[in-house]
Parts: C-alpha cells; structure tokens; sequence
C-alpha cells in the first residue's frame, strides 16, 4: 500500500469489519452458538462496560447500537446466524474525535478489544468466510 494511502487511512473517523478485510484480524469472527446465545453475550458484555451505553437493540435486525466512553465513539454490532450453531459477528465503529497521530488506530484497537472479550466468552470457531480462513 501506498505510504500516502496508509496516512490517509490512519485519519479516517470509520473502522469497520467484513468478510473479506484487508487486515486479518478484521474479518467478520464466527462463533459456535445460536442466534440468541451470541445476542445475549454481546448485549451482556456492552451493558457490562462502564464507559459504554447502549443506545438501540433491534434483535430482530440482529444489531446493536452503543456509546462507548473510553474513545468517544459509536458502535454498531451485527450478529447474523450463518448456519444452525454458527453465527457471525461484525463491528462498525465510528466517531467525531479528530486526533494529530490519527483517530482510526483507536478504533481499531476498540474493535479488537471487542473482539477480544467476545473470544473468552463465546467458542471461536474461525474469521473471514464462514469461518475458514
């Protein structure tokens, strides 16, 4: 990648996770439980962190919305039942911070903290497609 390419990414206000990220530890996490067992462990663990608050739930749209404190941002988690005992995770995280050094490493630091904590509570099973790769 272009070193201007990478500065201008370090600026960007938007970190998000997909399927198919050029960053590995980004890619959509796959875990082996249901639907509700996931929704419950990510809404447990957003009510459970002192900085953050919960702002929506659609369980329904299988997302949910929260205010976290410790970066001053906003984040939206995605659960989607994949297969019968595999559901997939995706993190989007925004915010209105501007940083000197660049706000989108922090961001990205949320989501791996995210992540993180979603791995000790939940079996993983795999990130990328399907869980494969």
């Amino acid at each position: 990648m272009s070193f201007f390419k990478e500065i201008s990414l370090r600026y960007q206000k938007f970190c998000g996770t997909a399927e198919k990220h050029r960053d590995e530890r980004l890619k959509t996490r796959y875990y082996k439980a249901s639907f509700n067992q996931v929704f419950q462990t990510v809404e447990q663990l957003l009510k459970d962190d002192p900085s953050g608050k919960i702002s929506s739930i659609s369980k329904e749209h299988g997302e949910i919305s929260a205010e976290i404190g410790r970066s001053a941002s906003f984040m939206t988690v995605t659960v989607v039942m994949t297969k019968p005992f595999e559901t997939a995770v995706d993190l989007h995280i925004s915010t209105e911070r501007f940083s000197l050094a660049g706000i989108n490493p922090l961001l990205k630091k949320e989501i791996l903290y995210f992540y993180q904590k979603l791995d000790q509570s939940l079996p993983f099973i795999g990130s990328g497609i399907n869980g494969n790769e």
